[in-house]
């Protein structure tokens, strides 16, 4: 019987990462409540369950060399559900023996007057920063125990194809590929490092495989940081529309936080679009030798992408 690479999530991170471990060759299977979306790839094996159910979980992993943690709550519910979800995942990748590769953000660092390295102290102090790092503190204690072998892949704010809720994801290309204006988060000058999801979800099942991953963290590959007002500016470009830019400020997050709860929450994290934001990843490139897509081909993948579906992104199961 081969081993199976098992996904959490069938949201944007989990289906690259998903389509990465299908090109290797490997079996993999994908774990969601809600059931794949209708538009999911084939060639996996699908299988449903609920996280915290531990049997369900238990069966969903069975004969896993890998678990990739993919899956997460609604952004405004991570104090509550985000570490039960995790400690449910890292419980049935434990029973399993398999590595576990855990999909992370840059929130545990807080605000830093650097590039981001992997070996800065977690010293948030945002609500979602500091369970990031707990979370985070959590899975490499059970590694250093030697429970299961554990690693994280650390992206910045993703773009790209099937990302809605993000800084760049569906209010953004959505009236940008239809020839309205495009809000920019925070400074639009500000230099920034951005994540192509599938960039993503490759070194993802690079983590899973490559026996130096485990026992860190991994800052995965980005292109040279860019600022959201040049990002944008660019992607006008691509989709032959004139360029309209305004800035979403902290005070029309708080504004909007009044009646979205995604927003109310974006407001909290606000100062990584109001200074520069870098992220340092040339350990991964000297471990592994891969880098990003080039920005010009991510944005016109994602331009094309979002402008065939009419600047929509298809609801995302988890």
């Amino acid at each position: 019987m081969s081993q199976i690479h098992v996904v959490i999530g069938a949201g944007p991170v989990g289906r690259w990462t998903a389509t990465a471990l299908l090109r290797r060759g490997r079996s993999v299977r994908v774990v969601s409540r809600r059931g794949l979306p209708a538009d999911f790839p084939a060639g996996f094996e699908e299988r449903r369950a609920d996280v915290l159910d531990a049997a369900a979980m238990r069966n969903a992993v069975a004969g896993a060399v890998a678990v990739y943690q993919c899956a997460q709550p609604a952004y405004h519910r991570w104090p509550e559900e985000f570490p039960p979800l995790q400690e449910a995942v890292l419980a049935a990748a434990r029973e399993a023996g398999a590595r576990l590769v855990a999909a992370e953000n840059l929130y545990a660092y807080g605000p830093v007057d650097r590039a981001m390295t992997e070996d800065l102290p977690l010293a948030a102090s945002t609500r979602k920063g500091r369970v990031r790092a707990a979370m985070t503190e959590r899975l490499f204690a059970a590694h250093a125990r030697g429970e299961l072998a554990v690693t994280v892949g650390r992206a910045s704010d993703l773009f790209g194809p099937w990302v809605a809720v993000s800084a760049l994801g569906e209010r953004t290309f959505g009236p940008l590929v239809a020839g309205r204006t495009a809000e920019a988060p925070g400074d639009p000058d500000q230099p920034r490092s951005w994540t192509y999801v599938e960039d993503f979800g490759e070194a993802l099942a690079v983590l899973g495989e490559r026996d130096e991953a485990p026992g860190r963290a991994w800052h995965v590959p980005n292109d040279p940081p860019t600022s959201a007002g040049t990002l944008l500016r660019q992607a006008f470009t691509i989709a032959g529309r004139p360029v309209r830019i305004t800035r979403m400020t902290r005070f029309k997050l708080m504004v909007g936080g009044l009646f979205i709860p995604a927003a109310r929450e974006m407001v909290e994290m606000a100062y990584a679009f109001e200074r520069p934001f870098v992220v340092d990843h040339s350990a991964w490139t000297r471990t592994f030798g891969t880098e990003a897509t080039p920005l010009d081909a991510a944005l016109r993948r994602t331009v094309d992408w979002f402008a065939l579906r009419g600047g929509r992104a298809a609801p995302a199961a988890a």
